[in-house]
């Protein structure tokens, strides 16, 4: 796909970290881009400073992200990029024994479920939005009417004790993204997955040097956090291939994660 100022596109979890990244990229390529955060001084600041629109929407909601397309799609019009960024974690083992009495207690399942809402269904709910807009649109010399890359986490493959959720709202990510691309095929939209290892993000910003250093110890090469720009750099290059498609590629500096 070319990128230029005739295209559109939507960055979910824009707002920061490997979302903010990717806008940035894509303006940078003259590409007019919505974002939708529920962080709004930070998604405004960035709006402003690529000169885009931002869109407060809560990715669980179906109201709130109508809503979100709908104002971005007046402000920039139909976009032909979606990018899905927004997501969240927790850790908490299936079951657990208290060291302190011997009690036991399970994973809540609502904290499960509130996992799965935002990772997996909201991301879904944003490609599916996305997918009918798109749907709209004529074909572009190349014979596209869209590209779509999605974040899931090389926890997807090999989670970590008390990543039951967050492995399983990756890992569907990743398990749908053949069968989204192959049911856009026809329609000319690229569908593709990235699953980032240890980035250097806002939630690790705060950690303390200690921590951040065993974190990049424990890349085998390099022995470094990824970056938020390495992230945009792979997906501009799954939007921009017409040939990529259909495809989940772990970014990760070869690291395979221990059990903790």
């Amino acid at each position: 796909m070319k990128l230029d100022s005739s295209v559109s596109a939507v960055v979910t979890g824009g707002a920061s970290g490997l979302g903010a990244a990717t806008a940035r990229a894509l303006a940078a390529k003259g590409v007019k881009v919505a974002i939708f955060d529920m962080q709004k001084e930070k998604g405004e600041a960035i709006a402003a400073e690529i000169g885009g629109v931002f869109c407060e929407v809560n990715v669980t909601s179906d109201e709130s992200v109508d809503a979100g397309f709908a104002k971005a799609r007046a402000a920039i019009g139909q976009e032909r990029i979606l990018v899905n960024c927004a997501g969240t974690g927790n850790a908490i083992k299936t079951a657990s024994r208290s060291k302190e009495d011997g009690s036991i207690k399970h994973f809540p399942l609502e904290a499960f479920n509130w996992l799965i809402q935002i990772n997996l269904v909201g991301t879904f709910r944003c490609i599916a939005k996305s997918a009918a807009g798109m749907m709209t649109l004529g074909l572009t010399e190349d014979g596209e009417r869209g590209a779509i890359v999605n974040t899931a986490s090389v926890a997807a493959e090999d989670g970590q004790i008390g990543q039951a959720a967050y492995s399983a709202s990756k890992g569907g990510v990743v398990g749908m993204t053949l069968p989204i691309a192959r049911d856009l095929m026809s329609e000319g939209i690229r569908v593709n997955t990235i699953l980032p290892g240890i980035f250097d993000t806002p939630l690790l910003a705060g950690a303390p040097q200690n921590v951040r250093d065993a974190l990049s110890a424990s890349v085998p090469f390099p022995k470094r956090l990824g970056q938020p720009a390495e992230y945009a750099q792979l997906a501009m290059t799954m939007i921009e291939c017409g040939y990529f498609n259909g495809e989940d590629v772990r970014l990760d500096g070869a690291i395979r994660m221990a059990p903790r």
